[in-house]
């Protein structure tokens, strides 16, 4: 049996990425393949998942008060729980869809490290860790969904976004800091520019959601 793939689906807040999980599920089945999905950080299935959740509410600081090494332990973790999961559906065959991955946390961690070469050094430290030390399976292609910062700000003043239950009626740390989402923008397109997998669609055309 041929091995699956395994397909990530990464982007801006608010740019519709589990809907779009959704699609190419129901598109990728309507083709006859077997599809299985999953979706990170695991905020309530994992303890590093729940440790993530009190990260982004704010307990262990600020944005840049958190080294990007430390909380990427969390989410590498994190997605380590899933790893027999994911390596059993891809020996089936099946193609896995993953609402974020490593590419996440990549850009929104590097973000915070202001020197070229200390960035080089921790995306290089971060691929060892998850794919060499962790040995979760890599992703065939990452589709990365842009939402230009403006338009998530617009978007985030939506109530519904508040009334999430892992951050407890708080604001998202990375959502609350305008300047840091402007570097993971900057991240973003940078990496997506760098990375032959890597794939970038604009979802926003005359500021409005596509």
């Amino acid at each position: 049996m041929p091995k699956g793939k395994l397909i990530v689906i990464d982007g801006s807040d608010s740019s519709g990425k589990e809907t779009q999980t959704k699609l190419l599920k129901k598109r990728l089945k309507e083709k006859g393949h077997k599809v299985e999905t999953i979706d990170f950080p695991r905020y309530y299935d994992s303890f590093y998942g729940k440790m993530i959740s009190r990260y982004l509410c704010g307990e262990f600081g600020d944005v840049d008060d958190v080294n990007p090494y430390l909380i990427s332990t969390f989410y590498a973790n994190d997605r380590l729980a899933s790893k027999n999961k994911m390596e059993n559906w891809l020996k089936k065959g099946k193609i896995v869809i993953a609402d974020r991955y490593v590419s996440s946390n990549t850009i929104f961690q590097t973000a915070k490290i202001r020197s070229k070469k200390e960035k080089e050094k921790f995306i290089k430290w971060l691929d060892n860790f998850e794919y060499n030390v962790n040995k979760i399976p890599r992703p065939d292609k990452i589709i990365y969904l842009y939402v230009p910062v403006k338009k998530i700000l617009e978007l985030n003043t939506d109530k519904k976004r508040l009334n999430r239950k892992y951050l407890k009626g708080k604001k998202d740390i990375h959502e609350k800091n305008n300047q840091f989402l402007k570097r993971v923008e900057r991240q973003a397109k940078q990496l997506s520019s760098e990375y032959k997998n890597w794939t970038m669609i604009d979802c926003v055309k005359d500021n409005q959601l596509m």
